[in-house]
């Protein structure tokens, strides 16, 4: 027996422990960083994804022994997606749509209305013109583009955040590209000078 062991582990219990360990940091620990972004954007704020994140951390690590070991980025961003859900149904209790996944309005954690790591991202460092291009977009649409162009995930793990098919989600990002393209394309009208 270990000599670090609680009383009463059995050996077999320890061999269990340190598999999970093991596939902790093989599995779940590369993605944290992804884990971090993605919460920033479905919560707004840095400590509320923070806890999102140890949240889902936690789940993860009592999920591995089922995990099957492949997708694993796809695996976390669907444990992270219902940890935010049922965490937001507790604090209101009306259904939510895919699309709202994603909403700024009311962030799952903390009462404070401070805008979304996406919202600061999209303000500081976007043209004007695109900014306004990507707050008209539907906020489907938007989330396809936030999750695959800003946040590089993969279709398969933007699908699992938003829990659609892959293919809703290319489609999605699709027809958002072309609507920004267009948008984009439209010339601005200049200022009237006053005479």
């Amino acid at each position: 027996m270990h000599p670090d062991a609680p009383p009463g582990t059995e050996p077999e219990d320890l061999a269990s422990q340190a598999r999970r360990r093991h596939a902790f940091g093989e599995v779940v620990e590369p993605e944290i960083e992804v884990l971090l972004r993605v919460a920033r954007s479905l919560t707004g704020a840095e400590s509320d994804a923070e806890d999102l994140v140890q949240e889902t951390l936690i789940r993860a690590f009592g999920a591995l022994d089922r995990f099957d070991g492949r997708h694993p980025r796809a695996w976390l961003l669907t444990i992270l997606r219902r940890t935010h859900l049922n965490m937001h149904r507790r604090r209101r209790p009306s259904t939510v749509g895919d699309w709202e996944v994603l909403r700024r309005a009311r962030p799952a954690f903390g009462s404070h209305q401070q805008p979304s790591a996406e919202d600061s991202a999209l303000t500081e460092d976007l043209d004007p013109a695109l900014h306004a291009a990507m707050a008209a977009l539907d906020e489907r649409f938007r989330a396809a583009v936030v999750l695959v162009d800003v946040h590089d995930l993969s279709y398969a793990d933007a699908a699992a955040v938003l829990d659609v098919p892959i293919g809703t989600v290319m489609s999605r990002l699709s027809r958002a590209r072309a609507r920004l393209r267009t948008a984009l394309a439209q010339p601005t009208q200049p200022a009237q000078e006053d005479r």
